[in-house]
């Protein structure tokens, strides 16, 4: 059960950066769909780290 939280704040953070850079970038080619999933799932994971850090 513990690991599915950090799961679940990445899947989180992932879905609401995806939305916000789809709608400023508008995005077209392949390439940057593949750099923007790399880059959203490298600071969702930061980001559900942090989170689960602090409250410790």
């Amino acid at each position: 059960m513990i690991a599915l939280i950090p799961a679940m704040l990445t899947g989180l953070f992932c879905a609401v950066f995806a939305f916000v850079a789809n709608a400023v970038l508008s995005m077209t080619g392949m390439w940057a769909g593949i750099g923007l999933a790399f880059i959203s799932g490298f600071c969702g994971s930061m980001f559900a780290t942090f989170v689960l850090r602090k409250k410790k």
